[in-house]
């Protein structure tokens, strides 16, 4: 998830959206969901939410714009930490491999060396 912000030119007003992207198995290609939060205050930065209702949270009371903003940046954080986690296992598979890799070209040069005397 990503916080979106798009400005309209013809207002000059600033959406801020809550963005998850996704793979569109259909069309082979990335796509994305974006939710409204809000509206950005150019002075002071603040997010003002829109609408009537607002955010809801799971039992329809609607949630303060600091709440929603403090889960996203919570589900940012742990899809960080979980990438992160990631990258560090597949590094370790390539660091494996590469060794896996040396002994075969080091038992390929030796089988090499002996045709070649």
């Amino acid at each position: 998830m990503s916080i979106v912000k798009s400005k309209n030119k013809k207002t000059g007003v600033t959406y801020v959206y809550e963005s998850e992207s996704y793979w569109d198995k259909e069309k082979q290609q990335p796509r994305a969901h974006r939710r409204l939060i809000g509206k950005l205050d150019e002075e002071t930065g603040d997010i003002i939410p829109t609408g009537k209702s607002g955010r809801r949270d799971e039992n329809g009371q609607i949630k303060p714009i600091e709440d929603v903003m403090a889960d996203t940046i919570k589900d940012l954080k742990e899809e960080v930490f979980n990438q992160k986690v990631l990258i560090e296992k597949l590094m370790a598979e390539n660091d494996a491999l590469k060794k896996k890799n040396e002994k075969i070209l080091k038992a390929f040069r030796d089988t090499l060396s002996k045709f070649d005397s």
